[in-house]
């Protein structure tokens, strides 16, 4: 099976970039985010005609997650069973696989509200996912907006007092491994910074300038069978590219 997550930065602005992917990746199931779209909105139809089963999560104009399946899509949750005010966080069991696509709160600042929500909202989902039992096929994958080590980061004395590396971040990620889930494009790539975002400005992807923030959390059978895994650089490229480039792995 092959896995991507993808933060596309809006479908209206990015369905052509989705559609090419679809068709070139042979990927069979896709963990999308940032949507940007309504459900009414979202091309469950244009999808099916291309193979693929569909869920979405949108309640605005703003955020958005969708799972794409062209190998099952049962038993879909959206939010944490709660009122949501914000799509970001969808489930289904795809192929006998447990997957979430997640798109966690960007944070804006230490000292903003909004950072608070980021670590409450990343609790949220350790709180979910420890009622899993490790033994069973998980994929818990998204743009989780923090790296999990300053090695994921272009350079990290120009992040110093700002979000996605602060400790209580970084630490509530090391708290959803704890749960015996394992960072996949880490442990199969030691060495490599695997950069998966990089601003539109400042020729910042032309010159690597690039922070790791969409990740794959995997459980154990997932990791014993899991081959490869990589950035799908190619996609950042191009016309009108999202600013992020999928991930994706094969087990």
């Amino acid at each position: 099976m092959r896995i991507a997550t993808w933060n596309v930065n809006s479908m209206n602005a990015r369905f052509p970039r989705v559609e090419e992917f679809l068709q070139t990746r042979d990927v069979d199931v896709v963990l999308l985010q940032e949507t940007k779209q309504r459900d009414e909105k979202f091309p469950f139809d244009v999808l099916r005609d291309m193979g693929y089963e569909s869920a979405h999560f949108g309640l605005s104009q703003w955020n958005g997650v969708a799972i794409l399946s062209r190998v099952g899509l049962e038993d879909v949750v959206q939010g944490f069973g709660e009122p949501e005010e914000e799509a970001r966080v969808i489930a289904a069991t795809c192929g006998g696989v447990r997957v979430y696509s997640c798109y966690i709160p960007n944070g804006r600042a230490l000292d903003n509200p909004h950072y608070e929500y980021k670590l409450r909202w990343l609790e949220s989902l350790h709180g979910r996912l420890a009622a899993y039992d490790p033994a069973m096929p998980l994929v818990v994958g998204g743009d989780f907006n923090v790296t999990p080590t300053d090695f994921d980061c272009y350079d990290p004395s120009a992040f110093v007092g700002a979000t996605h590396v602060s400790e209580p971040e970084r630490e509530a990620l090391r708290r959803i491994e704890s749960l015996g889930l394992v960072d996949i494009t880490r442990q199969l790539n030691p060495d490599e910074p695997c950069y998966s975002w990089w601003d539109y400005r400042n020729g910042c992807f032309r010159r690597g300038w690039g922070l790791r923030i969409d990740l794959l959390y995997c459980s154990a059978p997932v990791v014993a069978t899991a081959s490869a895994s990589w950035i799908d650089r190619e996609a950042r490229k191009g016309e009108k590219p999202s600013d992020h480039a999928p991930v994706l792995v094969d087990f």
